[in-house]
């Protein structure tokens, strides 16, 4: 081989031997990581969720440049998710002020939560189920979650009592649509319980709730793709275990 690369057996095992520098190693391991999360999620991260994953579950910092630079080389690309499809918002009877104003980093856990309601349609059923979610944009990560086969004011209040007791002593914005759940008077007396800061989105402007609304499209176009899903219990098991 060294004779037909034209170069002396010498250089070859000096090559061979060489002491690896520690941002090539290091670039190593990142690229070993990728090509698991690629293989673990079905080819569905792109190089933004691919770092917010391997940061989140490794306790890592990497930057978005350096992930997308070595998933280039190593030809790795997020498949194409459909377009998500709009729908008008209901302007409710009371609201609360855009606290939040889309200011969406925060330097610390339990200082900015975010909330919403979305559906799944059951296959091959004219059933739905509502996933009802809480993320801290910290990690953007879920705090709290609850599936029912009701959109109902039960179903919010028991995705936040599970969010507050794992974080009993947290007092965070927590940014929300104008959804009936939200404006309900018993859903704004668990906040002041709480000490807690209510936001709400301006009306038409899903985008002042954009990490959560990004949350949903993500789940709705990528869990498809990873699970075999045909009636309401693989449905449910496709949502808990996605996240």
């Amino acid at each position: 081989m060294c004779h037909q690369l034209g170069i002396t057996r010498s250089a070859f095992y000096k090559w061979k031997h060489r002491i690896v520098p520690e941002q090539e190693q290091l670039n190593r391991e990142i690229a070993e990581l990728i090509k698991e999360y690629d293989e673990r999620f079905s080819h569905i991260l792109g190089y933004r969720r691919m770092t917010d994953w391997i940061n989140h579950f490794n306790h890592t910092n990497y930057s978005r440049k350096r992930i997308h630079r070595i998933m280039k080389k190593l030809d790795i690309h997020a498949l194409i998710r459909k377009k998500k499809k709009k729908y008008k918002t209901v302007k409710p009877d009371e609201t609360a002020e855009n606290k939040l104003a889309r200011n969406f980093y925060t330097t610390a856990p339990n200082k900015k939560w975010v909330t919403d309601v979305t559906e799944f349609k059951i296959p091959n059923s004219h059933k739905k189920l509502y996933l009802s979610a809480i993320l801290d944009l910290y990690d953007r990560y879920p705090i709290a979650f609850v599936i029912s086969g009701r959109n109902d004011n039960r179903l919010v209040f028991k995705t936040f009592d599970k969010a507050i007791e794992k974080n009993p002593t947290a007092k965070p914005i927590l940014h929300s649509d104008r959804g009936f759940q939200y404006t309900n008077k018993n859903f704004q007396k668990k906040l002041k319980d709480t000490d807690m800061i209510q936001s709400m989105s301006r009306v038409g402007h899903c985008i002042d709730n954009g990490p959560i609304e990004g949350f949903w499209g993500i789940i709705k176009s990528e869990m498809y793709q990873m699970y075999d899903i045909s009636d309401e219990t693989s449905l449910r098991y496709a949502i808990k275990d996605y996240i």
